[in-house]
């Protein structure tokens, strides 16, 4: 891993720093933080005990039923009066930590806090949410492991919904934090994800009655009138919490995460982005099937990241994004580079990945079942935990062994490295999203980015660059790997013709200046 991906990374951070200055909601421009814990902002019905026969049981009423809280991680010293808020979903498949066979999977796992710092010191309000787990991943049928698995999701959504709309009450109160509402972004690991990604796309009744959630009669196996709506209003068994407020967001970043299904991404959804590892054998990176070696098929077309950005491309959903992706930071275009790699590469599920997609980073790490190479955990810990759930110390040794052949290389650097690349790579999207940077209008930039052509392309030692609709710079060539191969300042043409380039063959992004706006444009050079 460390030879083939960190060197890649740090190679377009060290790049990064040459460009410009730090910025805030982009940068850590904040030493600290300060953080509140275990605010409390609903309660609601878990089926975590449904094992012992006691489907229901109030949130909070035991040390294995949690209450639903969050972490406030604020930048220290401050004095932004209104900031905008992520809500951070941690991971772990629905199922408490050790009891999921894994070493991570609560809001206090390491990476999760790690993520929730580096976001407060870059000048963001957090709030890392507790979210309800539980479903039976050995039902009987498929569709009924379907549904168990995708009522978790729902469940999980509705307390997200209800956490929105608490901090939407406070704001009309104190507003204690700081927040600024009209800004609120989901960021998801794993299956968070996977909440995120439902949460921005699920508002009908009809997507959570597909077929793949129907039994054999064709009864739905997700029934409202139990669990309530997608917003978490109505049902027998569900609370309704936060009632006469918002739960709108305003963007979605997905670290691994899946749709449910791809039918439920519609035109006018949010602005979304994701990273994604093409070898994650959970969530596939395009579509397929969610399945377990000791169980069998889950649950059947879930899209992964590289086709939910695709469609959402598509749709317009993230046409907002476009300045930051014809721009030259580090982080896009080490996107594009690894984009541009993953070409042909096999996922998980067999589906070759198809031409590059904005808005997605494929994590390529040599790694054969990598899913989250931002994971960090410490096997003694683990086993600390094992202990204190009053499961033996040879489950959390188990739970170390079994995510290890994933993440063989782990380590805390390695951590850090994924978590920084991240969030370089979310927050340009989210700061553009939200309009942070002020850019009101992109109708300027999309003339601009149009307007260019390179020709011949791909090209060998001539290469002419046109401009139609403004004049050019400066141009910058930069390898894959970040260099800086060849610059051209101090332009003022609406054409320039460059002669005996000297590369050698392959893949190169040209940043184009034109009337102040950088473009970047992919050259291939035989």
């Amino acid at each position: 891993m460390k030879k083939i991906i960190l060197p890649f990374l740090f190679a377009f951070a060290i790049c990064g720093n040459l460009f410009a200055q730090p910025q805030r909601f982009v940068d850590e421009v904040f030493s600290n933080f300060t953080q509140e814990n275990n605010i409390l902002y609903s309660q609601n019905y878990s089926v975590i005990a449904a094992s012992q026969g006691v489907p229901y049981v109030p949130t909070g009423a035991s040390a294995q039923v949690p209450a639903l809280v969050f972490d406030m991680y604020e930048p220290a010293g401050d004095t932004m009066a209104e900031r905008p808020l992520i809500i951070m979903l941690h991971t772990g498949t629905f199922l408490p930590i050790i009891y999921n066979g894994n070493a991570t999977g609560m809001r206090n796992d390491v990476a999760t806090t790690n993520i929730c710092k580096s976001y407060a010191k870059r000048g963001y309000v957090v709030a890392n949410l507790e979210y309800r787990l539980g479903w039976n991943p050995t039902a009987a049928t498929q569709a009924e492991r379907a549904a168990s698995l995708m009522k978790a999701v729902y469940r999980a959504i509705q307390d997200t919904k209800s956490a929105v709309r608490f901090v939407r009450r406070d704001y009309s109160i104190t507003n204690q934090w700081g927040i600024d509402t009209s800004r609120i972004i989901l960021c998801g690991q794993g299956s968070g994800g996977w909440i995120a990604l439902g949460y921005a796309t699920v508002d009908k009744l009809a997507e959570v009655q597909l077929p793949k959630f129907l039994d054999a009669m064709g009864v739905p196996l997700i029934d409202t009138a139990i669990i309530g709506d997608w917003d978490g209003i109505g049902g027998q068994f569900n609370m309704e919490t936060n009632l006469g407020f918002s739960n709108d967001i305003d963007m979605v970043c997905s670290m691994g995460g899946g749709l449910g299904d791809i039918s439920w991404l519609e035109a006018g959804d949010v602005p979304m982005c994701a990273v994604h590892c093409p070898t994650d054998p959970v969530a596939v990176y395009t579509t397929g099937d969610v399945s377990i070696a000791s169980i069998g098929i889950v649950t059947t077309d879930i899209s992964g990241s590289y086709d939910v950005m695709k469609k959402a491309n598509m749709l317009g959903n993230n046409s907002v994004l476009d300045p930051v992706n014809t721009g030259n930071d580090p982080y896009t275009l080490a996107a594009q580079a690894a984009s541009a790699s993953a070409v042909g590469m096999m996922d998980f599920g067999g589906t070759a990945i198809g031409a590059p997609e904005d808005n997605v980073f494929p994590y390529i790490t040599g790694n054969p079942f990598e899913a989250a190479p931002w994971d960090f955990w410490d096997s003694t810990t683990t086993c600390a935990i094992a202990v204190a759930l009053g499961l033996p110390a040879a489950q959390g040794t188990a739970a170390h062994v079994s995510n290890i052949q994933q993440n063989p290389d782990m380590s805390y650097p390695k951590s850090m490295a994924y978590t920084d690349s991240t969030l370089g790579y979310f927050c340009r999207r989210i700061v553009r999203a939200t309009n942070l940077d002020g850019q009101t209008g992109l109708n300027d930039l999309t003339a601009i980015e149009s307007g260019i052509n390179l020709f011949p392309n791909p090209a060998m030692q001539n290469l002419t660059i046109l401009s139609e609709n403004g004049m050019i710079n400066s141009i910058k060539m930069y390898t894959t790997a970040g260099k800086l191969v060849k610059e051209e300042t101090n332009l003022s043409s609406n054409q320039v013709q460059l002669n005996v380039l000297n590369l050698i063959e392959g893949l190169y992004l040209c940043a184009i200046e034109v009337n102040g706006q950088i473009v970047t444009k992919r050259l291939m050079i035989k």
